[in-house]
């Protein structure tokens, strides 16, 4: 609900900065960033707030447009260097038009996304307590005098007793004073109610109006929508409004005026936590659960208790507080957060025909938004109760001046353009917590710190680039057509003296249609490109400055950041080539179009390690070379047209292939994160950008060898293997859109194939016995998890350290076998591939001859619309191989993932 989605174009660029692609809207730049911590990004726990991109209207745009290479970007300066999304918004027309849409869409899991858990053997961790068969707590709870049979509260995993009906035990429930069941046996059985009971069919409403008209003198549009939508889990919603403006006027023939202004405002509550955290219920889901806990019995404690933390997981029977995990529910409706953001996106714009071949435009345009995010535990959760606010404020303002130009000389065109573009962008932030917990319960303020605050984290940027560019595009007979642009940009955040940077492209295009003269060909062209494109350093990466801390007693306190900065940086540089021929046939029956670029981005600012008798962790330099190259193809077509049917194909397929050629002297790798697990997301030398390092299996002659003495298999002794590449082998889509008459259906495709991914919560969730991997019969039909002596145990396929084939049966008497405990990183890799029946949708346009008897109707459809439907195929048990942590360069790695959700939703519009 609400995540961030990585937008990443032709691959991974630079090592440790933003591969973001800029997002244009009308032709002003808007911010796309993603403010989440370091700890959200690397699964150390968070909330994923999504991306600033999210603030854009939907029920606005007109159309979207990719531009891929940096040839095609030029005119937007060093951030497009990732690619442009460009979105054109709707604009008014000629008369008054209404338009009303309204949908909704409801929500489902993929079952295939969620853990099956396995229903044989319910809480602990093996045969490790106190009543004779060691696996349940043997106190006298009855006062009979008898010791009883008591379910080990403490442990979090399912590899305890097998389950038996007949065998009265005490739970969790049976120590809650307000349960039904206090003081009670019962039978020993998986619950009835698992954790897929705790998931709510979420569910979005969308209402959009939009009034428009227009004249010989200019058009104005104005719109409203609102999106309200619940989550997949209790206690999370939401909200958001879009109100837009936008007009143009001829105040003469020759001047136009242009202003538009769009407020958003966003609302969110109870998002969900992620990573490895007790926040994220996935993380107990997936990874340390007892199967037989019954969700709904949770609710119901929490609820009848006023909201307390009645848990599964106490300490012990004797000690009543949670020890791992707290009740589910308590987790949503007490430990949740809230934020919210308002935004303006507005620009003013000035057109001038100077003369019929020479125009001029002048625009200043803002985008400004304020957001707070507030972060709560409440007293008595797991660890300690807290209270924190995050306030950020963005500014950003662009001032433009463009010069076109397009005059013809018989054979000959020539279209020119001159720009000069100001941007300056100031972000402030700042940051406080309470101080080893909250005073009383319940209540949610600074002011109710434990004890007294520590000074908040404020951060600043103010960052200045002044752009002036040109571009010349020549044209002969419609056959050849010469594109040169050349780009100078000053950056505030490089050293004085040398934050000037120069950046130029060059395109050749040959129309080779308008030599040949066959019925069968409509178009034919061939295109080569290249560019370079310049980027800036981060803010505060030159000059040294200081970190002032809280002071201690009445003395100041102030450290080096951990970094050392370097006043000789230089700009990054990235370097593109780019053919390409594309041809269409038979007056658009069919066509292709077929790409390939390479990539390369050089002198990269990142930081480099160095002693830390040097009092610094790093310093930043410039090195390192990212290679990206591959193709891209499109083939289109129309196999069916007729006057009522028409059947229209289109399908893409990339391939990118990225490698590290360069890392700073000395280094062969940079690590980008570590991650829980024991493996670690790196820029490699020589390998892919993203590779996973950690432990491996032991190989001899291609087979994994196992231990003679134990049966399990045998792991490196460095965490330092690479293990995994998280880039695709290549990635395709079709879509097939079927019309007839007033009826449209269409069908989206989407694959991929290759990368990887490493689950942390198969690596944990295999091991404490969750899955039915665990727990089914051996080779010998016997239970894995009877001791081997009774026929039980695993055979794991591999050789003995001798070549020979390994005969040796592996305990599962206790947790671990099948998990982290027994076995290397590398066995909780997986093929990230995946074949998903992306969207489907049906729509039907009443006919005029019915809508024109409702009198100011003009128009009317109705759409169904289904989104991530299923997927046909895939290789990652239980989960979704696109589910990730956040948007950004840590890639990779699943924990705590939540399942995808399929939605169908039905919309109707209307127009008057």
């Amino acid at each position: 609900m609400g995540g961030s989605t990585n937008v990443v174009i032709r691959g991974f660029k630079s090592i440790t900065g933003d591969n973001q692609a800029l997002f244009v809207i009308d032709g002003v730049p808007v911010d796309n960033s993603t403010p989440n911590t370091t700890a959200q990004r690397t699964g150390r726990g968070g909330y994923d707030y999504g991306n600033a991109a999210a603030d854009i209207n939907p029920d606005d745009i007109e159309s979207i447009t990719v531009l891929k290479g940096p040839a095609a970007t030029a005119l937007y300066g060093s951030r497009a260097a990732n690619g442009v999304v460009m979105i054109t918004t709707k604009k008014g027309k000629k008369g008054l038009g209404i338009t009303v849409n309204t949908g909704v869409t409801f929500g489902s899991i993929i079952n295939s996304t969620f853990p099956t858990y396995q229903k044989k053997y319910g809480q602990g961790y093996g045969p490790y307590y106190e009543d004779p068969s060691g696996f349940f707590l043997y106190r006298d709870v009855d006062g009979d005098g008898n010791l009883d049979l008591v379910a080990p509260t403490s442990e979090d995993a399912s590899y305890g007793a097998p389950f038996d009906p007949n065998l009265l035990v005490y739970d969790w429930e049976a120590f809650d004073p307000t349960s039904p069941n206090f003081g009670k046996p019962k039978p020993w059985v998986a619950a009835k109610n698992g954790p897929s009971y705790f998931l709510q069919k979420p569910v979005q409403t969308n209402n959009n109006i939009l009034i428009s008209g227009g004249s010989d003198k200019g058009w104005y549009k104005l719109g409203y929508t609102r999106t309200d939508e619940t989550g997949l889990l209790p206690n999370s919603e939401l909200k958001k409004n879009y109100a837009n403006f936008s007009a143009a006027y001829n105040i003469t023939n020759r001047l136009t005026a242009t202003a538009s202004v769009n407020l958003t405002t966003v609302k969110g509550l109870g998002r969900y936590g992620t990573g490895y955290d007790e926040q994220n219920m996935m993380t107990n889901f997936r990874q340390w659960w007892a199967v037989n806990v019954d969700l709904k019995e949770q609710e119901d404690a929490f609820f009848r208790s006023g909201e307390k933390n009645i848990t599964w997981n106490w300490a012990d029977p004797s000690d009543l507080v949670p020890i791992y995990w707290d009740n589910p529910y308590f987790v949503r409706y007490r430990n949740y957060e809230n934020d919210n953001r308002v935004r303006t996106l507005s620009y003013a714009q000035l057109d001038y025909k100077a003369t019929d071949w020479l125009n001029l435009q002048g625009r200043v345009s803002l985008d400004a938004y304020d957001e707070q995010q507030e972060e709560r535990k409440d007293v008595g959760t797991v660890g300690v109760s807290s209270y924190s606010r995050f306030n950020r404020r963005y500014r950003e303002t662009n001032y433009d001046f463009l010069a076109r130009a397009n005059k013809a000389f018989g054979a000959l065109s020539a279209k020119g353009l001159f720009g000069i573009n100001i941007r300056r962008t100031t972000i402030e932030s700042i940051y406080a917590a309470t101080n080893n917990g909250l005073v009383i319960p319940g209540l949610f303020a600074l002011s109710n710190s434990r004890n007294p605050l520590e000074a908040p984290s404020e951060g600043f940027s103010d960052i200045q680039v002044n752009g002036v560019y040109a571009g010349a595009t020549l044209g002969y007979n419609n056959l050849l057509f010469l594109d040169l642009t050349a780009r100078r940009d000053e950056s505030s955040t490089l050293p004085k003296g040398k934050n000037v940077y120069y950046y130029p492209s060059a395109s050749l295009s040959f129309v080779f249609s308008e030599l040949l003269d066959f019925d069968w060909l409509t178009g034919a062209k061939l295109r080569a490109n290249y560019a370079e494109v310049g980027n800036t350093a981060p803010f505060n990466s030159v000059g040294d400055y200081f970190l002032v801390n809280s002071p201690f007693g009445s003395a100041a306190l102030a450290t080096a950041p951990s970094v050392k900065n370097n006043p000789d940086l230089k700009p990054e540089r990235t370097r593109s080539y780019e053919v390409g021929l594309e041809a269409i046939f038979a007056d658009g029956r069919i066509g292709f179009d077929v790409t390939y670029y390479k990539q390369n981005t050089l002198d990269q600012i990142i930081p480099t390690q160095v002693s830390r008798t040097t009092g610094y962790s790093a310093v930043y330099i410039n090195a390192g070379n990212v290679q990206n190259q591959g193709w891209e193809v499109q083939l289109f077509g129309e196999p069916v047209r007729t006057d009522n049917f028409t059947w229209k194909i289109s399908a893409n397929w990339t391939r990118n292939r990225n490698k590290v050629l360069e890392l700073a002297p000395g280094i062969d790798n940079i690590l980008l994160a570590s991650m829980q697990g024991g493996v670690s997301i790196n820029a490699a030398l020589g390998q892919p950008y993203g590779t996973i390092r950690g432990t491996n299996f032991v190989y001899l002659n291609g087979q994994k060898v196992v231990d003679p003495a134990t049966g399990y298999y045998r792991r490196t002794t460095t965490s330092n293997e690479i293990i995994g590449n998280l880039n695709p082998n290549w990635i395709a889509g079709v879509t097939n859109t079927f019309t007839y008459k007033n009826v449209s259906l269409s069908a989206l495709i989407d694959m991929r194939q290759g990368g990887d991914v490493f689950s942390l919560d198969l690596y944990y969730g295999m091991a404490t016995g969750l899955y039915p991997e665990t727990a089914g019969l051996n080779d010998k039909g016997n239970p894995v998890r009877d001791p081997v002596s009774q026929g039980g145990g695993v055979l794991f396929p591999g050789v003995k350290p001798d070549g020979s084939p390994n005969d040796v049966y592996a305990s599962a008497v206790t947790f671990g076998t099948f998990g982290y405990r027994r076995n290397p990183a590398a066995g909780f890799v997986y093929d990230a591939s995946y074949i998903k029946l992306r969207e489907l949708a049906l729509s039907y346009r009443f006919p005029e001859k019915i809508t024109s008897r409702l009198g100011i109707v003009k128009g009317a459809s109705l759409s169904i619309v289904g989104r991530n439907l299923a997927i046909l195929h895939k290789n990652l048990p239980y989960a979704d191989p696109e589910d990730g942590m956040s948007a950004g360069n840590i890639q990779g790695y699943q924990v705590g993932s939540y399942p995808t959700v399929r939605n169908i939703g039905f919309n109707l519009k209307v127009q008057f």
